[in-house]
């Protein structure tokens, strides 16, 4: 299923990486917004993707707190760490992968989002030097914005 984007990854990571010279990524899902009915995003994927880009230093799932007890159990059973917000989730996790860019703990900063208020977190990591990946989760939830202001943009198909 997504053999086209560990293919297209492949060029980015390189095929002879080992664990000290691979990028560390931080991986930030934007949960109320990528999975909904119309998406068919597997946790597993997404992991798989991150691991793709790199070394994995963070990988979150940011979740409102109308999230299923099973989506929350399901997340950190593989491997996630879930942020639950009561307050706007696009808020904490434009801040939390803001501070991460700018602290030096990330190379690659991969939002999983449809959602075009995270350009800005987008743009201001690249003027930092840390490598940015918008990935959508699909071709309907794809933002222009966001793919036209990170340095790649990959969509998933289901």
């Amino acid at each position: 299923m997504f053999d086209h984007v560990r293919a297209r990854l492949a060029r980015l990571v390189g095929p002879d990486t080992d664990r000290e010279t691979e990028p560390t990524v931080g991986l930030f899902v934007d949960g109320p917004n990528v999975f909904r009915e119309e998406f068919d995003v597997d946790l597993d994927d997404l992991r798989d993707v991150a691991r793709t880009l790199g070394h994995v230093g963070v990988i979150r799932l940011y979740l409102d707190e109308h999230a299923t007890p099973g989506l929350i159990q399901a997340a950190e059973a593989r491997g996630f760490e879930v942020i639950i917000t009561s307050g706007d989730v696009d808020v904490k996790l434009a801040v939390d992968s803001t501070a991460l860019a700018g602290d030096g703990t990330l190379d690659r900063l991969a939002i999983v989002s449809r959602d075009t208020d995270f350009k800005p977190v987008l743009e201001h990591a690249g003027t930092l030097g840390v490598e940015t990946i918008a990935i959508a989760p699909g071709e309907y939830g794809r933002s222009d914005a966001l793919r036209n202001a990170a340095d790649e943009a990959i969509t998933l198909e289901s």
